[in-house]
């Protein structure tokens, strides 16, 4: 391993001291972490907070062997030290990454391939918000929904990190995008971070909005984070040939199918967890956006949308904002 000469012993983090609230999360002292065969550690500036955080600290969505236990998926920072197997020339670079857990602490570690360089236009806060979304949206709209230009994609929670992101992407590959909020003020919000369409569930059936839309062909796409009794629903949307992406199930993890729809519609299923994915899948998953979208992002024409910036020691805080359900794009928590 190589390591930085001003590399510190111990850390401060943020734990979960047992399922519940955000009161749980607990500012504890621990070893900084050591970076194994093809990963890194990364001295952290900033950590995303995003809803699978939240999950697991209910006891609800438990850290995968061999995972840090700590919560935290996305951080920038800075690399330190590098494990056996990676080039030396990643010492000292600036990155965001993708992590396995551990985000929320002064150092985290993670494979290699799952990081990619902050560009100029990016401040460190900024770069810790995209990789979480950025890795789930492509792998999830682009790689299993087969999205195209000219399609329509019909996304909800669209004011969520995974919505906003959702309607930044879409537009930038020439698709279509209606999501659905929970507020005019959030569909307001959604039609100036460029979403074509945005839908009050709250005062409007989504499905019938959607057909009005698209003059009752229905979309090509739908990412849902919903599940639940939200799918039926969806598949209602959805024209013929459709695909239906499910990406997160905070409406329940069961669904009634018709399943005469979906043989005649030939309607596709589908759907993910990133986490439990390979570093392997992960660092494809990287390669495509550094690939396709990255040069956007150097160019300034892809940011992602901030909410709330929150100290580390203030992670509770965080918790309980996201969990309000106010916040429009992403929160994060400044460590450095």
């Amino acid at each position: 391993m190589i390591e930085s000469e001003l590399l510190q012993k111990e850390m401060t983090a943020i734990a979960i001291s047992e399922p519940g609230g955000p009161e749980v999360l607990q500012s504890v002292t621990q070893p900084v972490p050591q970076p194994k065969q093809g990963e890194v550690l990364i001295r952290v500036a900033a950590a995303g907070v995003n809803r699978p955080d939240v999950v697991q600290r209910k006891g609800l969505y438990p850290a995968p062997p061999g995972a840090s236990p700590l919560p935290g998926l996305e951080v920038s920072g800075t690399v330190v030290a590098l494990g056996d197997g990676v080039e030396a020339e990643w010492m000292g670079r600036k990155v965001c990454a993708l992590t396995n857990g551990g985000g929320y602490a002064e150092f985290c570690v993670t494979p290699v391939g799952q990081c990619l360089p902050v560009p100029d236009s990016l401040t460190m806060a900024e770069a810790a918000a995209l990789p979480e979304t950025l890795f789930t949206v492509w792998g999830n709209l682009f790689n299993r929904g087969f999205a195209r230009e000219g399609e329509t994609v019909l996304v909800h929670g669209g004011t969520s990190g995974i919505g906003t992101t959702s309607i930044m992407l879409g537009k930038l590959f020439g698709l279509n995008v209606i999501v659905t909020c929970g507020s005019d003020q959030k569909c307001t919000a959604a039609k100036q971070i460029g979403a074509d369409h945005a839908i009050n569930y709250k005062s409007q059936d989504f499905v019938e909005e959607v057909k009005k839309i698209t003059d009752g062909e229905g979309v090509e796409i739908v990412l849902d984070m919903v599940a639940g009794d939200y799918v039926a629903r969806n598949l209602q949307c959805l024209k013929q040939d459709g695909r239906h992406v499910t990406i997160a199930v905070q409406g329940g993890a069961k669904a009634t199918l018709n399943m005469a729809q979906i043989m005649m519609n030939r309607l596709t299923l589908s759907g993910s967890t990133l986490r439990p994915q390979s570093a392997e899948r992960k660092a494809l998953i990287a390669d495509d956006l550094q690939r396709y979208v990255w040069p956007e992002v150097e160019a300034g024409k892809l940011k992602p949308v901030m909410d709330e910036r929150f100290a580390l020691a203030d992670a509770a805080k965080a918790h309980a904002h996201m969990e309000a359900g106010d916040h429009i794009g992403k929160i994060v928590l400044i460590v450095e």
